[in-house]
C-alpha cells in the first residue's frame, strides 16, 4: 500500500484497438547504418516479400558521393562480382557498389503480445503486430564473385586436346531403382532440412512498391493505425473484468511447453492415451502390441472401463485366435500402402497375414516355408507376419506366442461363436484366392489334445527319447546286420547305416539337419518335438529306415554329380542354396525330404570325386564358415582336367591371381603354349574376374 501511495495516478486516457491493419503490420528492425547509407533516394530502392515464410529482402541505395564512401573499394567489389563486361545480368550496372541488400529473419516466434501504439489527443490506439523482422546485410554478391573467379580459372586452363574432351564426355552412369517409400521414411523426408529448404525456395517472391515517409500514400496508410470507430461496440475486447484484462496483457507463456522434448511419433504415454475415445485407445494399443489377452487389455484401459464396450470395440480392430486378440491386417496395412521390403500392395499383404492368422486358429505351430509357398510373398514379409504373433523354435517352426486363453473362451461363448463364423468366411475367401489343398484345411490331431500335453519339460523329453531308442535298438541292430551281410550298400550308405542306429556324438552345429524339409511333408502331430506315434522314431534327426537309405544316397549322389559337372567349383553355401532349389522342384513325399545334414552333404561331395580347396582367405574376411569351404570337381573326364587341376593348385596358395600369372603357370605345367581361347575356357569353368584380378567362384569378397 505504501508503494501505491508513492506512485499516484497522473492521467487516465482511453485505449482503442485498431483492426484495419490486423495481420498486415510488420515491425522492421534495421541495423545501425553507416553514414554513407541513405533512404532518401527511393529510385534506387526495391523490396520483395514471401508472406508464408515472413521473409523480406530490401535493396537500399548507398550514397557514393558521401565523403565517408571509399570509391576504390566500391569499384573493386563491383569488378569482382560482375567482371569487366557489363550487361543486364550485372549486379552493379554503374561499375560501383552503389546498393546494399538486406535479408530478414524472425526476431520472435510468438508476437501475440506485441503491438504498435499511437498516442493522439488523449487516446492510445493499439494495432497488433503480425511479425517482427530483423534485417541484416546479405553477402550473396560474394558468392557470385567466387563463382566468377572459378569460371575465369576454368577458362584459363586451356590446352586440353580434343581427345581429352571426348574422354571427359564419356561418363559412367549408375542406375538405381528406388523402393516404394514407407510412411516413416516419408515423414523423415518431410522433416529433413533439405526438404524444408526446397519448400521455402518454391515460394515465389512478391515485389513491393516503396513509398517514402512524406509520400501521400504513406500518410494515408498511417491513418489506419487509428481506430476507425470509437464506439464501445468495436472494442468489446477491452471491456473485461480486471482479472481477464490482466490475462490479456500477460497471457500464460507457452514457450515452456514448446521447450519440452517431443516424443517420437510412434510413442504415446498412458496419460495421453486415456484422453482419447475408447475405440481409439484400443486401436492404438492393439496396433502396437499386435497380440494381447483380453485381461491384459482391460488392465491397460484402467479401472472402471465397461467390459461390454471394450468387447464391442475390440472386434472392430482385432480377431480372436486361440482365445487371444490379434490385430487385424487392414489396421497394420492400411489401403494405398505397400510393403517396405518388396513393394507389394497392402491388399496382398492383408491376404497373406490373414492366412497366417487362420493357420494359427487351426494349430499352435506354423511352418514358414508353407506360408511362403502358399502366399508367394518374399521371405521378409512372411517373417514380419510370423513375428507379429509367434515365436521361432529351432527345428520345429513358429509357435503362437501366447497360451490358449480358456478363461475368455468359457466366459464369452457368444463372442467365440461370432469370431468362428468370421473365420469361416475368411477361410472360404482364402480357399478361392490360394486354391488351398485338403491338407491345408484339415485341422491337426494335436488340437484335440489337452493344453497340458503341450507343456513337456526338457528332462521328460530326453527320458522319453532314451526309452524309445532302447525299445527299437534290437530291431534296428538286426536290420543293420542284415544289410551288412548282403553287402548292397557302398561306403556312403554304410556310413549312413551306422548313423541310423548310433546316437550322434558330433557337435550340434556340425551335424545339424539342414532346413530343407518340404512344407507339405511337415508333420505337425508332435508334442514339443516328440512324435506322437512310436513308429516315427526312425525318422528323427533325418535318419531313415534301412530300406530307404540306398535311395536317398543315390538321389543325393546324382544331384551332387550333375551340379559339379555344370559348376566345377562351389562353396558349401552355394551348394546348399542349389540343393534347396532342387528340393523345391521335387514333388511332395520325395525321399530327399527325409532330412540331409551338412556333414552328409559334404561327405557325398568328397565321394563323387571332388576335393576341398583350402583357399587362403584374407584375415579380415567377413565370409561365413560355409562360404570359406570351397569344393571343386577334380576329374571331369575331358581334355581340360589337367589344366583345371593346375589352376586349382594355384588358388590353394593364392586368394587372387592375375591372368598373366595363370597363363604362364598353365603353359609351364602343361608343357604347351596355350592360346587365349583355351585359357578362357579353363577360367570360365572355375573363376570369376573382379577388379582386374581372378578369384575362384564364390570367393570374391566385395
Amino acid at each position: 500500500m505504501a508503494n501505491e501511495e508513492d506512485d499516484p495516478i497522473i492521467q487516465e486516457f482511453d485505449v482503442f484497438l485498431a483492426r484495419s491493419l490486423l495481420e498486415k503490420l510488420y515491425l522492421f528492425q534495421y541495423p545501425i547504418r553507416p553514414a554513407s547509407m541513405t533512404y532518401d533516394d527511393v529510385t534506387h530502392l526495391s523490396a520483395k516479400i514471401k508472406p508464408k515464410q515472413q521473409k523480406v529482402e530490401l535493396e537500399m541505395a548507398i550514397d557514393t558521393l558521401n565523403p565517408n564512401y571509399c570509391r576504390s573499394k566500391g569499384e573493386q567489389i563491383a569488378l569482382n562480382v560482375d567482371g569487366t563486361c557489363a550487361d543486364e545480368t550485372s549486379t552493379y550496372s554503374s561499375k560501383l557498389m552503389d546498393k546494399q541488400t538486406f535479408c530478414s529473419s524472425q526476431a520472435a516466434s510468438n508476437v501475440s503480445r506485441y503491438a504498435a501504439a499511437v498516442y493522439k489527443k488523449g487516446e492510445l490506439h493499439l494495432t497488433p503486430l503480425h511479425g517482427i523482422l530483423q534485417l541484416r546485410p546479405s553477402f550473396t554478391y560474394l558468392d557470385k564473385a567466387d563463382a566468377k573467379h572459378r569460371e575465369r580459372e576454368a577458362a584459363n586452363e586451356g590446352g586440353d586436346s580434343s581427345q581429352d574432351e571426348a574422354e571427359d564426355d564419356v561418363k559412367q552412369i549408375t542406375v538405381r531403382f528406388s523402393r516404394p517409400e514407407t510412411e516413416q521414411a516419408r515423414q523423415r523426408r518431410v522433416q529433413s532440412y533439405e526438404f524444408l529448404q526446397k519448400r521455402q525456395a518454391e515460394e515465389h517472391w512478391i515485389h513491393l512498391h516503396y513509398y517514402g515517409l512524406k509520400d501521400s500514400r504513406s500518410e494515408h496508410e498511417r491513418q489506419y493505425l487509428f481506430s476507425q470507430a470509437h464506439g464501445l461496440a468495436e472494442n468489446t475486447e477491452l471491456i473485461k473484468s480486471p482479472s481477464e484484462y490482466l490475462m490479456m496483457l500477460m497471457p500464460p507463456s507457452v514457450e515452456e511447453e514448446n521447450d519440452k522434448p517431443v516424443a517420437p511419433s510412434n510413442v504415446l504415454s498412458m496419460a495421453q492415451l486415456r484422453t482419447l475415445p475408447l475405440a481409439d485407445q484400443i486401436k492404438i494399443l492393439m496396433k502396437n502390441v499386435k497380440v494381447m489377452p483380453f485381461a491384459n487389455l482391460m488392465s491397460l484401459l484402467g479401472s472402471g472401463t465397461d467390459s461390454t464396450a471394450v468387447l464391442r470395440c475390440i472386434q472392430q480392430v482385432a480377431m480372436l485366435v486361440q482365445g487371444n486378440w490379434v490385430v487385424k491386417s487392414d489396421v497394420l496395412y492400411p489401403k494405398d500402402t505397400s510393403s517396405p521390403h518388396s513393394g507389394v500392395p497392402a491388399e496382398v499383404l492383408c491376404r497373406g497375414r490373414d492366412f497366417v492368422m487362420w493357420k494359427f486358429t487351426q494349430d499352435r505351430w506354423v511352418v514358414r516355408k508353407e506360408v511362403a509357398a502358399v502366399t508367394k510373398l518374399c521371405p521378409e514379409d512372411v517373417k514380419d507376419f510370423l513375428e507379429h504373433m509367434s515365436v521361432a523354435r529351432i527345428n520345429k517352426g513358429w509357435e503362437f506366442m501366447l497360451p490358449y486363453d480358456e478363461d475368455f473362451v468359457k466366459k464369452h461363448p457368444d463372442i467365440v461363436q461370432r469370431q468362428h463364423m468370421l473365420w469361416m468366411g475368411i477361410q472360404a475367401k482364402l480357399e478361392k484366392v490360394y486354391n488351398l489343398l485338403k491338407e491345408h484345411l484339415t485341422p491337426k490331431k494335436q488340437e484335440t489334445q489337452s493344453v497340458n500335453l503341450l507343456l513337456v519339460s526338457g528332462e521328460q523329453r530326453v527320458n522319453m527319447a532314451k526309452a524309445k531308442v532302447k525299445q527299437n535298438y534290437g530291431q534296428l541292430e538286426k536290420e543293420f546286420q542284415k544289410q551288412k551281410a548282403e553287402g548292397k550298400s557302398n561306403n556312403t550308405s554304410a556310413k549312413m547305416d551306422i548313423t541310423s542306429v548310433c546316437i550322434k556324438e558330433e557337435p550340434v552345429s556340425d551335424d545339424e539337419v539342414m532346413d530343407t524339409s518340404a512344407y507339405k511333408g511337415m508333420n505337425n502331430g508332435i508334442v514339443n518335438g516328440l512324435h506322437a506315434e512310436e513308429d516315427s522314431i526312425d525318422s528323427l534327426n533325418g535318419h531313415l529306415p534301412g530300406g530307404c537309405i540306398d535311395r536317398v544316397a543315390q538321389e543325393l549322389k546324382a544331384f551332387v554329380s550333375s551340379t559339379f559337372k555344370k559348376q566345377f567349383v562351389l562353396t558349401l553355401s552355394e551348394l546348399k542354396r542349389l540343393f534347396n532349389l532342387h528340393l523345391a522342384s521335387l514333388p511332395p513325399g520325395h525321399t530327399l525330404f527325409s532330412g540331409i545334414s551338412d556333414k552328409m552333404l559334404q561327405d557325398m561331395v568328397l565321394d563323387t570325386g571332388c576335393k576341398q580347396i583350402l583357399v587362403p582367405f584374407p584375415p579380415q574376411t567377413a565370409a561365413s564358415p560355409d562360404e570359406l569351404k570351397v569344393y571343386a570337381l577334380w576329374e571331369a573326364g575331358d581334355t581340360y582336367d589337367q589344366h583345371r587341376q593346375v589352376l586349382l593348385e594355384i588358388f590353394s596358395k593364392n586368394y587372387r591371381v592375375r591372368r598373366n600369372v595363370i597363363h604362364n603357370q598353365l603353359s609351364q605345367e602343361c608343357g604347351e603354349d596355350l592360346n587365349k581361347q583355351e585359357v578362357d575356357r579353363v577360367l570360365k569353368d572355375c573363376c570369376v574376374s573382379y577388379g582386374g584380378m581372378w578369384y575362384l567362384k564364390g570367393t570374391v569378397q566385395s
